[in-house]
């Protein structure tokens, strides 16, 4: 069956390997996921991810992160969706957690997050919440 919301499945994926308690999780490449995971890279809720291209698509390999057999993303949350787009400004990004998240957005300087948004002085798509 086709997936609507590709990043919500990618979101999806990790929050049900995390809860599943599995090393890592594949999921199919795109360039806003391979964004999107490298953020959570930077910012310490996985442990790696790895690229893999073949000839159709290709996938991304997520290895997760835990602390005290608990995984490091407590909580991740799809915010924009294909039926209700959420756009902010600079002045409206929201803080996650009062301050212990995360929120990722896309912008016209590319995937970026919350407090690089607000450095940038750029607003854009909010895509998803992570603490």
């Amino acid at each position: 069956m086709p997936v609507t919301d590709s990043i919500s499945d990618f979101l999806t994926r990790i929050r049900n390997a995390g809860k599943a308690g599995h090393r890592s999780v594949d999921i199919p490449r795109s360039n806003t996921k391979l964004a999107i995971a490298k953020i959570l890279k930077e910012q310490g809720f996985i442990t790696d991810y790895e690229d893999r291209k073949d000839d159709i698509q290709g996938t991304i390999n997520v290895t997760l992160r835990y602390f005290n057999r608990l995984p490091a993303i407590r909580e991740i949350k799809r915010v924009s969706k294909p039926g209700r787009r959420i756009y902010v400004n600079t002045d409206n990004i929201p803080r996650v957690r009062n301050g212990l998240g995360i929120a990722i957005l896309s912008s016209s300087k590319g995937v970026i997050t919350d407090k690089e948004a607000k450095k940038l002085n750029v607003g854009g798509e909010f895509i998803c919440t992570v603490w």
